[in-house]
């Protein structure tokens, strides 16, 4: 396996690791983007058009006013984007 392919496979089992977490699925959400924007960033993953459409369908779920709780339907969509992204991570 080259150093590319490790870290590819590196970066899609931090990512499932981070979906599966315990805690709140908006922070493990959060975690998600922020795992997701480093692997781009260093070339490990590739931005598939199914992934990013996922992300983009995440951000107004995990978006709130300063003191706001987010839970509900917000936990509930952010939970239903992660499985899609956990499913397309194989194509990034």
């Amino acid at each position: 396996m080259t150093r590319q392919a490790a870290d590819a496979e590196a970066a899609r089992a931090d990512v499932r690791t981070l979906i599966e977490a315990k805690g709140h699925v908006v922070d493990n959400a959060r975690a998600v983007i922020a795992r997701l924007d480093t692997a781009f960033a260093a070339g490990d993953l590739q931005r598939t058009p199914a992934l990013m459409q996922f992300l983009a369908d995440l951000e107004p779920a995990l978006e709130q006013d300063a003191g706001q709780k987010l839970g509900g339907k917000s936990a509930e969509a952010a939970r239903f984007i992660l499985k899609a992204i956990d499913r397309e991570l194989d194509r990034a």
